[in-house]
C-alpha cells in the first residue's frame, strides 16, 4: 500500500531553529534569551500569515523545557494550544486561567500559545488580563497575530512583541530549492522563483503552490510549465513591449495586448506588471538599487541589457503613465481602450523627447 501524501506545508514545517526561514533575528533573540535565562512571561509573534509565527511559538516553548526531540505524548504536558479564531468566548480563557495554577508535570515551564489572539472577545481579553500580568512563575504565554491592531494596548503593553518579516523571495527560493534535493525533484531556478514570487511573502503559500506545480508538471519543474500552470504572464511579453515602445510600433504593441487577452490574463494584472517592468529597469541602472530587483540571475541579466538601451526619462515618463492607467481602471467603462491607449502614449514617448530636445 502506497504512503498517504503529506502536503509539503506539514512535512517540512520548521521544527528547530534552523529550519526557520527568513527570520534570523528573531531566532537569534529568543535562543539568547533562553541561553541567558531572561525568558519573559508574554511574548506576542505578530506579522502577516505563512511568515512562521506559530511554528516559531511551538520551537520556543519546546527549547526552553529543553524538549526540542520530545514526543507529541510528552509535549502534551507541557504545552497547551488555543486557537481563538474558534475558541474566543470569557470560558474558554477562564479554562486557561483556572489550569495556569498547576505546576507542569513534565519540564520546567507550561508554555500557552494561543494563535490568531486578536479573535478574542473584549470579554475574554479582560478575563485574561490579570493572569497574563502576573502569571505562576512557570507559566508562559505567546500569542501569535496577523492583526496586531485589533489587540487591545492593555495585552501590548504586558506582551515583549516581536514583528516578523515577510519573507523574501531570494530566502523561499533556496528553500524550495532544498526541498527539491529531498524529494529527487528537478527544477530550473527561474521556476521556483515563480513560485516565490506568486506566495508573496508567505513561506506556507509557497509550498502549496509548490505542491500543486508538482502534481501538475511531475519530477521535473520548468519555468515554462511553472508559468502555464499559475497563469502567470511571462516576462518576455514585457521585454518584447518595451523593444515596440523605442520602435514607435504601436500595431504591433497592439497585437501582443491582444495575445494576453486570448490567452485569458487579466488586463489589469497586466498593466501593474507592465509598471513593475518599467520599475525594474529603473532599478537596475544603478549597483546602489540592483538589490530592490527580486528576479533571477538569468531574468536580471535581460533587465540589465534592456535597462542599458533605455532612456531614463522615456521609464520615468512610462512609470506615470501606468499608475495614471491603473488609478483610472476601476472606474472606465471601456477598460481594454484605456490599456490600448495606454500602449500608443508609450510609443510616442520616444517621438515626444526627441522634440523636445529639438525644442531646446
Amino acid at each position: 500500500m502506497a504512503e498517504n501524501f503529506i502536503v509539503s506545508a506539514r512535512k517540512y514545517r520548521p521544527d528547530n531553529w534552523d529550519s526557520v526561514v527568513g527570520q534570523k533575528s528573531i531566532t537569534t533573540t529568543l535562543r539568547n534569551a533562553i541561553e541567558t535565562n531572561q525568558i519573559a512571561q508574554a511574548y506576542l509573534f505578530t506579522g502577516s500569515r505563512g511568515v512562521g509565527k506559530t511554528s516559531c511559538a511551538r520551537i520556543f516553548a519546546k527549547a526552553i523545557n529543553n524538549m526540542l526531540d520530545a514526543t507529541p505524548e510528552e509535549l502534551a504536558f507541557t504545552i497547551f494550544e488555543l486557537d481563538a479564531a474558534s475558541n474566543n468566548s470569557v470560558e474558554d480563557i477562564r479554562s486557561i486561567v483556572d489550569t495556569v495554577r498547576i505546576p507542569p508535570q513534565v519540564g520546567k515551564y507550561k508554555v500557552y500559545v494561543i494563535d490568531e489572539v486578536h479573535m478574542l472577545s473584549s470579554n475574554a481579553f479582560n478575563a485574561f488580563l490579570k493572569t497574563l500580568e502576573e502569571p505562576p512563575a512557570h507559566a508562559i504565554f505567546i500569542l501569535a497575530t496577523t492583526e496586531k491592531h485589533k489587540i487591545i494596548p492593555t495585552i501590548l503593553s504586558r506582551c515583549q512583541i516581536f514583528d516578523f518579516n515577510r519573507i523574501k523571495v531570494k530566502d523561499m527560493t533556496e528553500h524550495l530549492q532544498h526541498i527539491c534535493k529531498q524529494e529527487g525533484i528537478v527544477a530550473e531556478e527561474d521556476a521556483l522563483h515563480i513560485i516565490a514570487t506568486k506566495a508573496d511573502g508567505a513561506m506556507r503559500d509557497a509550498l502549496s503552490i509548490f505542491d500543486q506545480v508538482v502534481a501538475f508538471c511531475g519530477r521535473k519543474l520548468t519555468y515554462d510549465l511553472v508559468i502555464q500552470n499559475l497563469n502567470v504572464l511571462d516576462y518576455e511579453y514585457y521585454f518584447k513591449l518595451t523593444d515596440l515602445f523605442f520602435k514607435e510600433d504601436i500595431p504591433s504593441a497592439l497585437m501582443v495586448l491582444n495575445e494576453v487577452v486570448e490567452k485569458g490574463f487579466d488586463i489589469h494584472h497586466f498593466v501593474t506588471g507592465l509598471g513593475a517592468h518599467f520599475r525594474n529597469l529603473l532599478v537596475c541602472r544603478d549597483a546602489q538599487t540592483l538589490s530592490l530587483m527580486e528576479v533571477s540571475e538569468g531574468v536580471a541579466a535581460k533587465y540589465k541589457d534592456q535597462a542599458a538601451a533605455s532612456d531614463l526619462r522615456f521609464l520615468i515618463q512610462g512609470i506615470d503613465l501606468v499608475n495614471d492607467t491603473d488609478y483610472h481602471y476601476k472606474s472606465s467603462r471601456h477598460p481594454r481602450l484605456l490599456v490600448e491607449l495606454l500602449l500608443m502614449k508609450l510609443c510616442s514617448v520616444p517621438q515626444n523627447l526627441r522634440e523636445g530636445e529639438k525644442k531646446k
